[in-house]
């Protein structure tokens, strides 16, 4: 026993005698545009050319590494689209302790106080989520947001302009942080590339986000300029289609003591054609549609910071969105009527103005403690849409019998969203770290349609639809780090109320209900350079208005589309693992994925019950029953020389689907409801490579596969293209030139073939071929100041919080 005990005390000794001899080196990593802190950056201690230490910056960007021998050492500090910072620390025994403070710059240029964007987009996996900062080879991908999307890991645009993310079109669209009235698909295509800054994909949102979105949120981040004095930054360009398309933006930005003041606007306009043509095979039936949209839209922001002190922030800005467009829609149907030929030709008519006024006051307060803040936010959300539509139709066949029914319609819509938000950070102590906030949200929607259409009922030719929703929410997450592990566990809980009411009481829907939303991470460093994840959360997609309203959307001669009022919410429950290596050169993330999805909502066609001939179709909102999906996606940022770098990326997603259809028998002109159960399996593959010639000179090429997929009603055959760019820089690098050469092949179509509830088969075309060309020029000469700025909603983006 005395044994024992003298070789523990000797071996306390010795410990005590070594932490004696020993030093550390500790340090925070911030960015130096915005002064806000980098986490998982890689901090590496070398001696004599060998790491022989290291860690990860936590989530305030600070880092410590103990147990350090007495003597001088290399510090090296990287991360991805960020300079490396190279260094030496001397440990002594006067000085036993080396302290770093650290501001990394993005990999851009900066000359004379104007900001270059730089060359190639970046991809980094931070805790939740994944963050692709926009360079210069994705805004030469096209004029505007919606172009530059298919570029994006796990995001897929369609002909329509609408949205997917991981196959799933059940995706949030945020905008700085915000939500917005206007429809993604319309958004997307207003957003001039150039103002884009970064592209955040959220695809399992902790309880702090608003649950919406079932695949997850695309939050889209747009440039700005905090520089003191004047500076901006002019972008234009041209698309070459069938006919020219135009694009303009302007960024400026003007600091002087305590007051930032900035704006830009922007605004796209040309006409777009797209061609269909769709065939019934249980009868010689043919449908060609020649589509046009002249559209001119303009968007703009402006705004101001007021740094009251270094503890309070004031900010306000305001959003305006004004489109007008005229759709014109061709439809020539052809049908073999037992031996005659129908003819139909239908021109139709879409024209109208929308807009869109946001208006965001938002009030930041740093208390003294580091990371201890609080978040009061007001937002206000405006939106007005006036349709007016006309609809020619003429019916001829071989004997000559002609006929002409020509009406009108009218749709005026009306949407204001207001929401409230107070968010606390509280960092308990150096491990752990308390979140709370609460929300109201108030939404209501009037729409108002009229139309002289002879084949509706004189009582259904005008109507009033209302769709109100209420949500009051409250969450908390508590998260601590240690070494390796880090956790945060949360809960939003929620009431949801809405209230649906068509010819002022005549029908009306109401749901209300209390729901919980909980939400668990587990993060484990394995090492300084490699990061596994474990995530659940559980989110919700609320039918939205166009879902809901039992009016007419659009319309050919043998399609009507509107909404059903009695959609139900459907919820999901998501678990994902993600897996994160840094590489010497680059990065590699890889994820899987499995949800449980009660109540889908999917779009369903049936037959017209009121059209004896079997021939019209309706085109709605259901719900489908419960289904399971599953998946993976892998990309990866590599530089293979300092000429070449690529950027791969694949996903893959299975989803079981249970859900009703229709089949129609042409014997007797009737269909009967039809229970399926299929797998839709969805691959999408795409890489982006660039080449720099010199300093000067680049070049890129993009290729992107997506798979068919056979779904419930519909099966979709695979799509493909090959792109190809160039990039010139020139006056100090102050102006880019950039040409694209879109769909180089011009493979890109959507077909497709269905047996529900008709067999039929179909193909679209659009002008996926185009050559963009376009040029950036920055000016002004003020000098790099950061300012300190509210980042409000952890709720919505770490990154440009609700600001610009």
């Amino acid at each position: 026993m005395k044994i024992k005990l003298i070789t523990f005390l000797l071996l306390c000794v010795v410990g005590i005698g070594t932490a004696q001899n020993s030093g550390k080196i500790t340090g925070k990593i911030t960015e130096k545009t915005s002064n806000a802190p980098i986490s998982y950056a890689i901090v590496s201690i070398k001696d004599n050319g060998k790491v022989i230490s290291g860690a990860n910056t936590d989530d305030k960007g600070e880092f410590t590494i103990k147990n350090l021998a007495l003597k001088s050492y290399t510090i090296e500090i990287q991360y991805i689209g960020f300079r490396k910072y190279i260094g030496s620390a001397i440990l002594s025994e006067n000085k036993k302790e080396a302290t770093f403070k650290v501001s990394l710059e993005e990999e851009a240029t900066q000359l004379k106080g104007v900001n270059i964007v730089s060359e190639r987009s970046t991809i980094e996996q931070k805790i939740d989520r994944k963050v692709i900062t926009v360079g210069k080879d994705l805004t030469t991908a096209g004029a505007s947001a919606s172009d530059i999307m298919n570029n994006i890991p796990s995001v897929n645009v369609d002909q329509d302009g609408k949205l997917s993310l991981r196959g799933n079109e059940n995706v949030r669209v945020l905008i700085d942080g915000r939500p917005t009235n206007i429809d993604p698909a319309q958004l997307l295509k207003q957003i001039p590339s150039t103002s884009i800054k970064k592209i955040e994909l959220i695809t399992n949102p902790s309880a702090k986000y608003n649950p919406e979105g079932m695949s997850g949120i695309i939050n889209i981040i747009l440039h700005k300029n905090a520089n003191t004095g004047f500076n901006g930054s002019f972008s234009g360009g041209i698309t070459f289609g069938e006919t020219a398309k135009y694009n303009q933006s302007l960024d400026m930005n003007y600091k002087v003591g305590k007051v930032n003041f900035f704006g830009n606007g922007g605004r796209n306009f040309g006409t777009y054609f797209n061609d269909g043509k769709i065939a019934r095979l249980d009868q010689d039936l043919v449908q060609r549609l020649d589509i046009s949209n002249e559209n001119d839209s303009f968007l703009y922001k402006v705004g101001m910071d007021y740094l009251i002190n270094d503890h309070n922030t004031l900010s306000f800005y305001t959003t305006q969105n004004k489109a007008d467009g005229t759709g014109n829609v061709n439809t020539n149907i052809d049908y073999n009527n037992g031996g005659t030929i129908d003819r139909i030709l239908q021109k139709s008519t879409y024209e109208g103005p929308n807009q869109t006024g946001t208006y965001n006051l938002a009030y930041k307060h740093i208390f003294k403690k580091e990371g201890h803040t609080l978040d009061v936010e007001a937002n206000f959300n405006d939106y007005k849409e006036t349709q007016r539509a006309s609809f020619d139709t003429e019916t001829t066949t071989t004997n000559n019998s002609n006929s002409t029914v020509f009406f009108k319609d009218n749709i005026k819509d009306a949407q204001k969203l207001s929401t409230f938000n107070i968010d606390y950070v509280n960092p308990i102590d150096e491990k752990s770290t308390l979140e709370a906030g609460a929300e109201a949200r108030i939404t209501r929607t009037e729409n108002n349609y009229s139309t002289g259409n002879p084949l509706v009922a004189p009582a259904d030719q005008q109507s009033n639809y209302t769709y109100d929703i209420d949500i009051y929410s409250a969450y908390a997450t508590f998260g601590q780090k240690f070494k390796n592990i880090s956790y945060q566990v949360g809960a939003r809980f929620e009431s949801y109320k809405v209230a649906a009411n068509l010819n002022r009481g005549k029908t009306t829907f109401d749901d209300d209900y209390i729901t919980v939303y909980p939400s668990a991470y587990l993060t484990y460093n394995l090492n300084e350079k490699n990061t596994l994840q474990l995530s659940y959360s559980r989110r919700v997609d609320r039918p939205g208005l166009e879902q809901t309203k039992p009016i007419r959307e659009f319309a050919t001669p043998l399609v009507t589309s509107f909404g059903n009022p009695e959609l139900l919410p459907q919820f999901t429950n998501s678990i994902e693992v993600n897996y994160t290596k840094v590489l010497t050169k680059g990065s590699i993330t890889a994820g899987v994925f499995v949800r449980s999805i009660n109540d889908q909502i999917s779009r369903i066609l049936y037959p017209d019950e009121n059209d004896p001939s079997g021939q019209r179709q309706i085109l709605t909102y259901t719900n489908f029953d419960n289904n399971t999906a599953s998946g993976f996606e892998v990309s990866a940022n590599y530089k293979i020389t300092k000429w070449w770098d690529i950027q791969p990326a694949i996903d893959f997603s299975s989803i079981k689907q249970q859900g009703v259809v229709f089949q129609f028998n042409p014997t007797t002109n009737t269909s009967k409801p039809l229970e399926r159960n299929v797998t839709v399996s969805a691959f999408n593959g795409r890489l982006n490579s660039n080449f720099k010639a010199n300093k000067r000179l680049s070049f890129l090429l993009f290729g992107f596969y997506r798979g068919s997929v056979d779904g419930l009603q519909n099966n979709s055959k695979e799509m493909y293209k090959i792109d190809s760019g160039a990039r010139y820089t020139l006056l100090d690098n102050k102006m880019n030139i950039s040409v694209r050469f879109n769909d180089m092949f011009n493979t890109m179509r959507y077909a497709f073939d269905a047996e529900y509830p008709y067999p039929q088969t179909g193909e679209f075309t659009w002008e996926s071929q185009t050559v963009y060309l376009g040029v950036t020029y920055g000016f002004g000469g003020g000098k790099n100041k950061s300012l300190q700025r509210k980042q409000r909603d952890d709720n919505t983006n770490k990154g440009g919080g609700g600001m610009f």
